[in-house]
């Protein structure tokens, strides 16, 4: 007999359906295998797929891509937060998850909410054959942490690139990040990952873990409102505070629904 289970999809960074990045959330009293729960992120074919289980005084949270578990995700995490604060009732001022990246708190702002998240600056590389290949342009500078960050001279070169994902896919890193200033915000930047199922993700909170060090040591300021320029687009507000960074960005449920799985 097949389990049913509570599926939400939340559109984030997004003050309405259909723009920001999708993300499935899908509640759990307790844990299903990591088999189970790759094959719901396979079917569900978005760019993650977030599961949590109360545990103590936090929640266990889990992202899959469609090809795997991944270390941190920030789109899945504001979704998670807005399904409890928005759907299931939650009360508190904060939720705290806990993550492979730590623990992760997520505190409700006016209409954003707003995450805490480890910065992860990056540190410039050489740019490997596959980066330039791929991307199709020479960028200013290369820099690398979880991911590649190709620096370009402006916000219509972000949006000029065709990338090719097969060049892209060989890099050794989770996926590719292009940034530039914004005309209209600090900065922009558009996100690859077809090595994990993403071609191009449509918002990407935590590359701004990396971002916001890196605009701030090149503006001289700790607060941006930034831009991802995907086809969908999104918009965040990122603060950098010492080793964290604060990104706070608004969601709406596209659909909510239930799923069935083998019990």
């Amino acid at each position: 007999m097949d389990k049913k289970l509570r599926q939400y999809q939340i559109d984030t960074f997004a003050t309405r359906v259909f723009e920001g990045n999708p993300a499935a959330v899908v509640p759990l009293d307790h844990w299903l295998t990591d088999a189970t729960m790759q094959a719901i992120a396979a079917e569900n074919n978005l760019s993650e797929t977030a599961f949590f289980v109360l545990e103590g005084d936090a929640y266990r949270l889990r992202w899959f891509s469609p090809v795997g578990e991944i270390d941190l995700c920030g789109h899945a995490t504001l979704a998670s937060a807005w399904v409890l604060f928005e759907l299931l009732g939650y009360t508190g001022s904060t939720i705290a998850f806990d993550t492979r990246s730590g623990r992760l708190v997520v505190a409700r702002e006016g209409q954003r909410l707003v995450m805490d998240f480890p910065a992860l600056p990056a540190e410039p590389c050489p740019a490997p054959p596959a980066l330039l290949a791929g991307l199709k342009r020479q960028p200013v500078e290369v820099l690398a942490a979880d991911d590649y960050f190709a620096v370009f001279e402006s916000e219509d070169d972000i949006r000029a690139l065709a990338p090719d994902l097969a060049e892209l896919s060989k890099l050794d890193r989770r996926g590719v990040c292009v940034t530039a200033p914004g005309s209209s915000v600090d900065f922009v930047s558009r996100f690859f990952g077809p090595k994990w199922g993403i071609p191009e993700d449509p918002v990407t909170g935590s590359a701004h873990c990396t971002l916001a060090p890196y605009w701030a040591a090149r503006l001289g300021k700790t607060r941006f409102i930034a831009r991802q320029l995907s086809r969908r687009g999104g918009e965040l507000h990122c603060e950098l505070r010492g080793g964290r960074v604060v990104i706070a960005g608004s969601a709406v449920k596209f659909m909510e629904g239930a799923i069935a799985v083998p019990d």
